[in-house]
């Protein structure tokens, strides 16, 4: 094969003991995820913000940002569960560019995955440690999670994985909630289908092991939108999209049917100014319609502490985001106090 070994990576329960959880952030872990679980099962009213950087490249400033956020967190947290996004893989079209954290600790220097696994670790170890929020990533490697699997309490499954075998069939095997995001056509058929195998009991090979899973009953779907085959991005967001989710899945009878919408992406063309009047539309759809505040648990928004992004290349601004345009934090902060006067 046309392939080296570059190390050999320590074992995940290696990597856990290396870095453990201390008792205070794991009754920490254990309080918030029943307090999520209750959001997705309807024992809570509480909306969803699942909110931070497109990619987490910088501890530093991806603690920062958590941290403001915890601060925020205090005033509206009764009626919000605000989730940090604290991505630590981004996924490529080409499969060039930046792939995360994972790889390349540091983002201008060559991978690294052992000094990755280590690096990401230690970041959502800190983050939780000074602002008492447990946050999401992306399960973009499905054998990669086990590093993270006692820190996250959300998980989504991106655009270009959803489709895959063993994402759906890891996701199955996964006691707290796991995001399905409509494939990049924007077909809801696919996402819906993604969502029955999550819930479905499944038996399959998991890091050389014979494994069978009990089914998550707290998978569900996000609306990123979608881009057709010109290229041009059609949304999926607007009230007769989410009243279409509503009846397929009806038709489906999943257990606890929910949404998140990605205001990002495909629904605002990545136009990151636009996610806040996105998230407004969304909260005026979820007030106007009983089965759909019902339906919509929470929003996804991509925010970092400045606005925008650039290049790896360049010198770079210290917490602006290398990948997709952020909003900036005081448009966040404005959108979260917003968010909590209109649910």
């Amino acid at each position: 094969m046309g392939m080296r070994i570059n190390a050999q990576l320590p074992m995940p329960a290696d990597l856990k003991a290396e870095y453990p959880l201390s008792d205070t952030v794991k009754k920490l872990k254990k309080r918030r995820d029943r307090e999520i679980r209750d959001i997705f099962t309807g024992e809570s009213d509480k909306f969803i913000v699942l909110v931070g950087p497109c990619s987490a490249d910088n501890e530093d400033a991806v603690c920062e940002y958590v941290d403001r956020l915890a601060r925020v967190n205090e005033e509206v947290s009764d009626k919000l569960m605000i989730i940090p996004r604290i991505y630590t893989n981004k996924p490529r079209t080409t499969g060039e560019g930046y792939k995360g954290m994972l790889h390349q600790p540091e983002p201008d220097q060559a991978p690294d995955l052992l000094a990755g696994i280590i690096a990401i670790r230690k970041m959502h170890i800190r983050a939780i440690q000074q602002s008492g929020l447990t946050a999401a990533d992306e399960m973009l490697y499905p054998e990669n999670r086990s590093y993270l699997d006692d820190i996250l309490s959300y998980e989504a499954i991106g655009a270009r994985s959803v489709e895959n075998q063993q994402h759906r069939l890891t996701a199955s095997g996964m006691d707290i909630p796991i995001g399905m995001k409509n494939p990049t056509s924007g077909d809801f058929s696919v996402m819906l289908n993604s969502v029955v195998a999550a819930q479905s009991s499944h038996t399959f090979i998991y890091r050389e092991m014979d494994v069978t899973t009990d089914g998550n009953d707290l998978a569900h779907v996000i609306l990123r939108g979608g881009v057709d085959k010109y290229g041009t991005c059609i949304p999926n967001y607007h009230y007769e999209d989410l009243m279409r989710l509503l009846e397929m899945y009806g038709q489906k009878g999943l257990k606890n049917p929910a949404a998140v919408i990605d205001a990002n992406h495909s629904n605002s063309n990545k136009q990151y100014k636009e996610q806040i009047r996105i998230v407004s539309e969304v909260l005026h759809s979820r007030n106007y319609n009983p089965d759909l505040k019902k339906l919509i648990k929470g929003v996804m928004i991509e925010s970092y502490l400045e606005e925008g992004c650039q290049s790896i290349d360049s010198e770079r601004v210290y917490g602006k985001s290398i990948t997709d345009p952020c909003l900036g934090w005081e448009d966040t902060r404005r959108l979260i106090y917003k968010i909590a006067e209109n649910i």
